[in-house]
């Protein structure tokens, strides 16, 4: 299957473009003192500097080495253009031109060693879809409450023992004076307040220790 060649405008003026671009460039150098084959390659080489640079800005656009080459070219092809276009006389080149275009090919060398050289930005792989997974219903699973564990019965008391008995106060001797008088305080208390005496109003008045005050109580009791 043959394919119909057909003109393209932009094709066409690329050409052009080029082409005239080409002839300034060879012009300006023949003119700064290169001549035969290195006059037809200074326009091979700042062409070749700005696509070199112009494709690192595509696959790599915060790449600034490329923008500062692509604009050093830019500028090198527009000078030459400019310059041929009547406002230089090429018969009587300046001194600071020949310099320009004599040293063009050591920069032009530099810029496209480091544009070969840079790395190239590294781009993130793509997520891959994810195939569709149906949502499943919530599914609430009853769990029966467990038993709780039956403890030991506790040990009974043993029936056999008997009860201990509350261990009780040895007995304090009361000498029989001092119940008497302790009787007679008794009584007074009680004819003037119409109560039995207390432990303690006892004790304040007979000045005895506690122990022997509360059985002198008991005795009166």
């Amino acid at each position: 299957m043959s394919r119909t060649l057909r003109p393209d405008a932009v094709f066409i003026q690329a050409v052009i473009a080029g082409a005239l671009s080409f002839a300034h460039l060879h012009d300006l150098a023949e003119a700064a003192g290169q001549d035969d084959w290195k006059a037809w390659a200074y326009p091979v080489s700042v062409d070749l500097l700005l696509v070199a640079a112009w494709r690192r800005m595509r696959t790599d656009a915060e790449n600034r080495d490329a923008w500062l080459w692509f604009a050093i070219a830019l500028v090198a092809s527009l000078g030459a253009n400019i310059a041929t276009a009547g406002l230089l006389d090429l018969n009587n080149v300046p001194a600071w031109l020949r310099i320009l275009v004599a040293g063009w090919p050591a920069l032009a060398f530099l810029g496209g060693t480091l544009l070969a050289h840079a790395p190239a930005a590294v781009r993130e792989p793509e997520p891959m879809d994810q195939p569709h997974v149906e949502p499943t219903a919530d599914v609430t699973v009853e769990r029966a409450p467990e038993p709780a564990p039956e403890l030991p019965p506790a040990d009974a008391a043993p029936r056999d023992a008997p009860p201990q008995p509350a261990p009780t106060a040895p007995a304090v001797p009361v000498p029989p004076a001092l119940l008497d008088h302790a009787q007679k305080i008794a009584d007074a208390h009680q004819a003037q307040t119409g109560a039995p005496i207390d432990t303690a109003t006892l004790r304040s008045r007979l000045g005895v220790p506690p122990a022997l005050a509360d059985a002198i109580a008991v005795q009166l009791a």
